[in-house]
């Protein structure tokens, strides 16, 4: 039958569609996953305030955002990262903006096609094959069934088979929904993608703003500090002092490294030090990841901050 067929690549075009779709706003697998998550839970909750999860772009304009700052107003470089990640985020803003209109008006509408009018369908279509094949085993054994139960088996199937077609053919003949709904994908891109173009257009504004002014400003020139002056008096310990701050001892007997950086953490496990304090390794995660203890804490820090004194065994 010529209507189930473009059913069946109907209810086949609905999924492939709506999965694609998914993959498309988000490319990446775990954050499809936690969009999948957060739309159950808000579907639990009542109502869809906003996608649940944060944009790789705001991610992006975050790191660039805090690097400017702390890059300091004198910076060129500095405030350039504040510009272009103030950029950023709202490109994420309205990169959400997007996802939540093409999910409340595409992929939800070929949702509840999907779980309504294409289901209702498959259910006609089971109904008749059940009484198709209850006639036909009805017919196979006349005599021993009465005309009758033929003729009750018979309107049985004419009447499954005229609500199956007749599914279907609304179905079929209502498409123009599905039409609107491709024009609603559409029209959110579009807005998108204008609405993003506008806000790089003018970050690239700004930038060109910022190497005219880069540009007019007077070269500085480099003028050293008065170097330390070293007291070579031996201090209570027998090491040779000198000025400046004091730093933790160095267990020279034993692996470790000097802090070349001060390092803030940021993560629960890692430890925090200032530029010159002598860190006692304990091993080597990674190849980004030391652990060891300094000041009496332990925990993680980045090998890209310290610099090596007595290296770990092999």
């Amino acid at each position: 039958m010529e209507m189930e067929k473009k059913v069946d690549t109907t209810t086949r075009a609905v999924m492939d569609i709506m999965t694609k779709t998914t993959e498309y706003l988000q490319p990446n697998p775990a954050t499809r996953a936690k969009m999948s998550m957060m739309s159950s839970m808000s579907k639990i909750r009542g109502g869809d305030k906003g996608p649940g999860y944060t944009q790789t772009e705001v991610i992006l304009g975050e790191s660039m955002q805090k690097f400017g700052r702390e890059l300091g107003e004198e910076s060129c470089f500095g405030v350039a990262l504040i510009d272009v990640g103030e950029a950023m985020r709202e490109l994420g803003e309205v990169k959400d903006a997007l996802d939540m209109e093409v999910k409340q008006n595409f992929i939800d509408p070929l949702q509840i096609m999907n779980d309504k009018d294409l289901k209702e369908i498959q259910h006609h279509l089971k109904k008749l094959e059940g009484r198709r094949l209850d006639f036909d085993y009805k017919k196979k054994r006349q005599g021993k069934v009465t005309e009758d139960e033929l003729k009750q088996a018979l309107e049985k199937f004419d009447d499954s088979k005229e609500i199956a077609e007749q599914s279907m053919f609304n179905l079929l003949e209502s498409d123009i929904e599905q039409v609107s709904q491709l024009s609603a994908l559409v029209q959110a891109q579009v807005n998108y993608h204008r609405q993003a173009a506008e806000i790089l257009q003018q970050l690239s504004s700004k930038i060109e703003d910022r190497i005219r002014e880069a540009s007019c400003k007077p070269r500085r020139e480099y003028v050293p500090k008065p170097r330390n002056s070293l007291d070579l008096s031996e201090n209570h310990n027998g090491n040779i002092g000198h000025s400046g701050p004091s730093r933790s001892p160095a267990p020279m007997d034993q692996p470790c490294c000097r802090a070349l950086y001060d390092f803030d953490p940021e993560n629960e496990g890692e430890i925090g030090f200032k530029e010159g304090d002598i860190i006692t390794l304990t091993s080597k995660v990674d190849d980004n990841w030391y652990e060891g203890t300094v000041n009496g804490q332990s925990g993680f820090f980045p090998v890209n901050y310290v610099d090596i004194l007595v290296a770990l065994p092999h």
